[in-house]
């Protein structure tokens, strides 16, 4: 039985857990949709307006680490405005996508393991971010992040679509 004064944070772990290699009601999950792709496929920017899969994952695994960084440390340290931010395909393509894709699996197992050492209280504890340049609760943070993860699976969606009907 899972322990009572852990509901929200256990909530929220197993979101993120769901979102990534779970049965979901709303379409295919991360792992669903990323394994329809080719290593190749990976780097593909459809329209070229639309950023490739690569991209997406990278820019995913950025603010991962950042989230990591905030968990434990109480202060974030990457930018918006950071390069990492959204690296160009070229630059990713000099790593292969497995290794692109495996660093943000690890990205959320960390994620996932601190939560899963901390209790709800630890959701109204604050942390300073750097680019609001003001406190947060860490609830606002990881609803934040379970945000962005959903809004990136619908663009993956879009993206992967375009990619297996070629139009690029």
């Amino acid at each position: 039985m899972k322990d009572k004064k852990n509901i929200l944070i256990n909530n929220l772990s197993k979101q993120l857990i769901d979102i990534q290699k779970n049965k979901l009601w709303m379409g295919d999950n991360f792992e669903k949709k990323l394994n329809k792709l080719s290593a190749e496929d990976a780097f593909v920017r459809p329209l070229k307006k639309l950023n490739s899969v690569a991209q997406i994952i990278a820019h995913l695994t950025f603010w991962n680490r950042d989230l990591i960084t905030k968990l434990n440390t109480g202060k974030g340290v990457f930018l918006e405005s950071d390069k990492e931010n959204w690296n160009s395909t070229e630059e990713l393509q000099k790593q292969e996508w497995s290794t692109i894709y495996k660093n943000y699996q690890l990205s959320l197992v960390e994620v996932i393991k601190i939560l899963n050492s901390k209790d709800d209280t630890f959701l109204k504890q604050v942390y300073y971010d750097q680019d609001f340049k003001q406190h947060f609760t860490y609830e606002f943070a990881l609803n934040g992040a379970l945000h962005h993860h959903l809004y990136h699976l619908g663009q993956l969606g879009i993206v992967i679509k375009l990619i297996q009907l070629k139009q690029y």
